[in-house]
């Protein structure tokens, strides 16, 4: 009995094993005809073209005035009025303080009367110089009858007809005469010089009173040109002095506005280098600004120059470019971030984010349908982005087709079923991911 049973067991477990063994083969054999049914994965393809494509850099800027003008006064005194409200746009020549005009207006009456004086003594002077010169007409006639005499009495002395006493008066009288008209000549002299003299007196009185009326006129300050008052300084009762080192007021010419950029001396030198290459071409001058709040300032500005030196400090080099700010939206001290095309690259192609993929070896790089309809990796090269795709310098050929979507259903020498992408130009993103590394980017897509 003990045998038959034990028979029994082991026939039992024997068929069964059998049976266990033919249902595995019979499901192998079903997942492979499955597998031969399964139709290829269907992918989305985007056909690439080269193109010349913008290289668009994001640098942080800060805003600053146009123009700045520290207002200061340039005569001594103290203030009687304010003459504008703080925080306002004030215009060209505006006045802006008034200063005490009591002193200023002493020194206008004191400087007239210098003139009147001054064109007296000229006067005086006019009248001497006509009184020597009749002094000295009357001296040269008693000059000429003194000659006229002595030459007379030359040949009556010859033959004794008067004394050599009368003779001898007459050449005294000559000689008197002759001294007569050089004094007059010298009195001529000195009234010329007095008329000179009072001449430069009436020059010095008149800018006397010019420089009395300047300073009168800068009683009043006005603004040095237009544009946004700051705070001020100085009220009403307060005394200022010509040259002080604090201003009244400080005003700022806001439209146009600087935005001042600050850019790496290796990017400029890598962008410089690629231009020299023949891998890119100069770009333009056009720059647009994104405000703190992430919105698009509404109108470009212009590059306006750049420096010839880079910040010791920072490693840095300046950008500077000028906005129109005609609703002062921009104040100076604003941080923004300002997008500039520095270079233009050619043959260079747009690939969606969604297609570009990192291996384990840390390489950037897309599926590729090859004309087998099969998958093949293409290694690429990245160089920023534009309008939302990876902008592609390396690795990619015309006509070739990028899988953008479906490709981590997929691996390479698999084939499949390419259908091109309904819309491979989306519209541009209203704001460029700037933060985001290419690597970044292609780690998302590869999740």
């Amino acid at each position: 009995m003990k045998h038959s049973t034990l028979a029994l067991v082991i026939a039992s477990v024997l068929s069964g094993a059998v049976l266990v063994g033919c249902d595995k083969n019979e499901d192998a054999a079903g997942d492979a005809a499955a597998q031969q049914q399964m139709p290829p994965a269907v992918v989305n393809v985007q056909t690439v073209t080269l193109d010349t494509i913008p290289q668009v850099q994001t640098f942080a800027g800060r805003t600053a005035a146009y123009q700045t003008a520290d207002v200061r006064p340039q005569v001594n005194g103290i203030i009687d009025e304010v003459l504008f409200r703080e925080g306002s746009n004030v215009k060209k020549d505006q006045p802006l303080y008034r200063i005490n005009t009591d002193n200023y207006a002493t020194s206008i009456t004191s400087g007239q009367a210098a003139i009147a004086q001054a064109e007296a003594n000229y006067q005086t002077a006019l009248a001497n110089n006509a009184n020597a010169k009749a002094d000295l007409a009357s001296r040269q006639a008693s000059l000429s009858q003194a000659q006229n005499d002595l030459q007379r009495l030359q040949g009556l002395v010859a033959i004794d007809a008067i004394s050599k006493q009368q003779y001898d008066q007459a050449q005294t009288a000559v000689r008197t005469a002759q001294a007569a008209v050089q004094s007059a000549n010298a009195a001529i002299g000195q009234s010329q010089a007095g008329i000179e003299s009072a001449k430069a007196g009436i020059q010095t009185a008149k800018a006397g009173l010019q420089a009395s009326t300047l300073d009168l006129n800068r009683t009043i300050v006005r603004a040095p040109l237009s544009g946004r008052s700051d705070r001020s300084s100085a009220t009403a009762g307060t005394l200022v002095s010509a040259g002080q080192p604090t201003p009244l007021v400080t005003i700022s010419r806001l439209d146009p506005i600087y935005v001042d950029i600050s850019q790496s001396s290796s990017e400029l030198l890598k962008l410089r280098q690629q231009i020299s290459a023949g891998k890119a071409q100069a770009g333009m001058n056009s720059v647009e600004l994104v405000l703190e709040d992430g919105s698009t300032y509404p109108v470009r500005g212009e590059l306006a120059l750049s420096e010839a030196k880079v910040d010791e400090s920072t490693g840095a080099v300046t950008l500077r470019a000028v906005f129109p700010n005609k609703s002062n939206i921009l104040l100076p001290g604003m941080y923004v971030s300002a997008r500039l095309t520095q270079s233009v690259i050619t043959n260079a192609a747009l690939v969606p984010q969604s297609a570009v993929m990192r291996s384990t070896k840390s390489e950037t790089q897309v599926y590729i349908v090859d004309e087998n309809n099969k998958i093949q990796v293409r290694p690429v090269t990245v160089n920023g982005t534009y309008k939302g795709q990876w902008v592609v310098t390396d690795g990619l050929q015309a006509g070739d087709k990028v899988v953008v979507i479906g490709g981590a259903k997929v691996k390479p020498e698999q084939e499949v079923i390419a259908k091109p992408l309904e819309n491979p130009n989306p519209a541009p993103a209203a704001k460029e991911p700037a933060a985001k590394t290419p690597q970044q980017a292609a780690k998302s897509a590869a999740k």
